[in-house]
């Protein structure tokens, strides 16, 4: 598995170091777009020389040369994708989970009247995952009465 980071690495002509090998794997290796914090907490453990400061600079670095791709689905925090195809990210209002969807036909058609050279493209899209159920009318409703009788 290191193997698929030490390569990945190279085809971008990236020097593959041990921690750039090891944060790019554990990308690889979790689809749960972590942020540079969840990438610390999981390989500081295993890789004491490791900082924060380094995986930012690391995740920077495989972002702008198109290994990774940054997903900055809200405006708190920067998360990092591996998968670099054509896909949107859903994500859960309620669990804050995001899933990756692909795209039919690798293709989104969006009419371009201004003739405009689109290099790069995120759609969001956000709701409930199939894990979190938002509450049902009857739930809220007997829930509002019972505070008002109070």
């Amino acid at each position: 598995m290191k193997n698929n980071a030490q390569k990945k690495l190279s085809e971008f002509n990236i020097k593959p170091s041990l921690h750039r090998i090891a944060v790019l794997q554990y990308l690889m290796d979790h689809y749960t777009h972590p942020d540079v914090d969840t990438v610390f907490n999981a390989l500081s453990h295993k890789i004491p020389t490791l900082s924060k400061t380094t995986i930012y600079n690391i995740l920077k670095l495989l972002s702008k040369s198109g290994v990774i791709r940054c997903v900055t689905i809200d405006e708190k925090t920067q998360r990092f994708d591996a998968d670099t195809s054509e896909h949107v990210h859903f994500k859960c209002k309620h669990c804050g989970k995001i899933i990756d969807l692909p795209v039919l036909d690798n293709s989104i058609k969006i009419k371009n009247t201004q003739k405009l050279k689109i290099d790069e493209m995120d759609i969001f899209l956000y709701g409930t995952c199939p894990l979190c159920k938002p509450p049902s009318k009857k739930t809220v409703s007997n829930a509002l009465k019972s505070k008002s009788s109070k």
